[in-house]
């Protein structure tokens, strides 16, 4: 039975930005080889973090939401765990709440409306 997971993981800064998104492709194929089904996919791009990681103070940040048998899921982390640009990873099983908030968020139902200030 397949499950709702999301993966966010964390690549290196030093990469230029082709090979940042070569990367990506690369665990996205991972997990569609393995019989996964992405849902989602956010490049969150350069953000500083919360501590240094490999004396470094920034990361590519990216996500997937996908549905997958849980097999899948030690494979990708052996991906992950193989390549030394990924900084780190957490890969998450989600519950029922969390694939309706995360639809929601897609959708936009999270974002704050700006109010124009009368001068």
């Amino acid at each position: 039975m397949k499950r709702d997971y999301e993966t966010v993981f964390i690549l290196t800064p030093v990469l230029s930005e082709a090979q940042m998104k070569d990367a990506v492709e690369k665990f996205k194929k991972v997990l569609i080889d393995a019989g996964a089904e992405i849902i989602n996919e956010e490049i969150w791009g350069l953000k500083k973090l919360a501590y240094n990681i490999e004396s470094k103070t920034t990361g590519f940040y990216n996500l997937f939401e996908f549905k997958a048998e849980t097999s899948v899921i030690d494979k990708l982390e052996t991906e992950y765990r193989r390549d030394e640009k990924i900084m780190r990873f957490l890969t998450t099983a989600l519950n029922k709440h969390a694939v309706v908030y995360n639809e929601r968020r897609r959708k936009g139902a999270f974002n704050k409306k700006k109010e124009e200030v009368a001068s």
